[in-house]
């Protein structure tokens, strides 16, 4: 059995199949890199944002999707796939452009689509017009949010340009709707400790995200956390404690909670630095090693919602 609800898993168990994400590169931008909440991004992201290994967005998306399909389909044999908005905030951008890309995303062997945005690009008329592609395809919608950390202090240092606040309204927007939700966590943030590990793994099984996706923190080239780094400014946690971190957020988390990723990639040509020069599979495998070898499962430490602390006065409670 395995030690964490794997998204791959999950996706063989709906769909009887191999599936596969194929990311759609969209000419956008984010409201905290243009001025409309703040200037420069997150501290932490590149000129490139988070699409290392996409297509050039100068290509048509039904181009992008053709093409990407063809290449996965002989690399590693998937028979479905999602298309998945991943770069920047891809809520930001004029409503009928927005609805205009819904009309090019569906595909014979796709079984839904994943949209990568931020909590404060969420509003009820995107909401709407992904109902309406939902409903017209019969095909699931999920929405991706960049979150990174319930710690408001340091969303604030990292420039995120939205506090908690708009996470939570945000979820409440969605969960309106028939969508599933991911939610993006960076759990080893300089400025955030153990207790903001347990607390956001805590408050992603109280709001029920559908998913989360674990990243490592990256730092990549002409960012502000690169120029702190060269400058011996930012005091990183090592490799074991990143483990540590992951293994400890997995065993809080709901097990109910499907996870896409507990570590992932960048290259070498747009980092500094990235995942403790050893190669993502290696931490993913010593992950998953530490948890068989203790006996730990993702949400054996689950036991603080519904009312927990109440269980010893169950008996006298009215039902």
């Amino acid at each position: 059995m395995e030690v964490y609800y794997k998204y791959s898993t999950y996706l063989k168990e709906k769909y009887g199949d191999k599936v596969y994400k194929i990311p759609i590169h969209l000419p956008v931008t984010c409201p905290n890199r243009d001025g409309a909440v703040a200037y420069g991004g997150c501290t932490f992201c590149g000129d490139v944002g988070a699409g290392y290994e996409m297509r050039s967005s100068k290509e048509s998306v039904a181009e992008q999707l053709e093409k990407n399909i063809e290449k996965i389909k002989n690399k590693y044999k998937a028979r479905y796939f999602i298309p998945y908005l991943q770069n920047y905030s891809n809520t930001y951008m004029p409503l009928d452009t927005f609805k205009k890309v819904l009309g090019e995303l569906n595909h014979p062997d796709s079984v839904g689509i994943s949209v990568s945005t931020r909590p404060d690009c969420i509003n009820k008329a995107y909401l709407d017009a992904l109902h309406e592609w939902a409903t017209t395809y019969k095909k699931e919608v999920c929405i991706e949010l960049g979150l990174q950390t319930i710690n408001y202090h340091t969303l604030k240092i990292i420039n995120r340009g939205h506090s908690l606040a708009e996470y939570l309204d945000a979820i409440m927007q969605i969960k309106a709707y028939p969508f599933t939700l991911c939610t993006h966590i960076i759990v080893d943030l300089p400025w955030d400790t153990m207790e903001d590990v347990i607390e956001t793994a805590k408050c992603m099984s109280a709001l029920k995200s559908d998913y989360v996706k674990l990243h490592a923190l990256y730092i990549v080239k002409n960012t502000v956390l690169g120029a702190a780094y060269e400058k011996g400014e930012l005091e990183l946690i090592d490799l074991e404690s990143y483990k540590e971190r992951v293994i400890t957020f997995l065993r809080y988390l709901s097990p109910d909670i499907v996870v896409q990723r507990i570590i992932g990639r960048a290259p070498e040509e747009h980092t500094l630095y990235a995942n403790w020069n050893t190669s993502w599979w290696k931490i993913h495998d010593d992950v998953v090693a530490t948890m068989e070898k203790h006996g730990y499962k993702q949400g054996d430490l689950c036991n603080y919602l519904n009312g927990k602390a109440l269980k010893r006065f169950n008996s006298c409670l009215s039902l």
